[in-house]
């Protein structure tokens, strides 16, 4: 039940942040959807231990700042890629290797990835990850494992 409790408090705040809209039918309509969500997640036995919303704490708004910079430094490289697309362009698909244990864990890797420019997931496995990488600077970030690092530390593994 607390996971649950937990799960409602973290979408209301989210909703109460991104909607920027302060009206009393605005505030039952988000009301609903946190109802809505909670009572789904329920359903679909997605919240528990492992998937405790605010299993990550403190960490979670630093890890989205690093990403949020990470993100910022491919949209300059892809840029100056799609100017100068010669020397820069080396699509290629490359095999990831990872280490981390949870589920979730996993699957923040592969979205983290699918949302900086310039690389895509493409099969996600339990010890690897396959991913296109448009730049050769995008493929060696992932070959050097500082992500899976960053996401280790977001779970408190490392």
């Amino acid at each position: 039940m607390r996971y649950l409790f937990s799960l409602a408090v973290v979408l209301s705040l989210l909703w109460l942040g991104m909607s920027g809209v302060y009206k009393p039918l605005m505030y039952i309509l988000g009301a609903g959807s946190v109802v809505f969500v909670v009572w789904m997640s329920r359903r679909m036995d997605v919240v528990g231990v492992e998937h405790n919303p605010v299993l990550y704490s403190w960490r979670l708004p630093i890890y989205w700042l690093w990403l949020l910079w990470e993100i910022v430094k491919s949209n300059i490289e892809v840029s100056r890629a799609a100017l100068w697309p010669g020397k820069l362009v080396r699509p290629r698909v490359l095999k990831v290797p990872m280490s981390l244990g949870s589920a979730v864990g996993k699957v923040t890797y592969a979205n983290s990835i699918t949302l900086t420019p310039g690389t895509v997931t493409l099969l996600l496995e339990d010890d690897h990850l396959e991913v296109h990488a448009l730049l050769e600077s995008s493929a060696a970030s992932l070959e050097s494992g500082d992500m899976e690092a960053k996401i280790a530390w977001l779970e408190n593994h490392k």
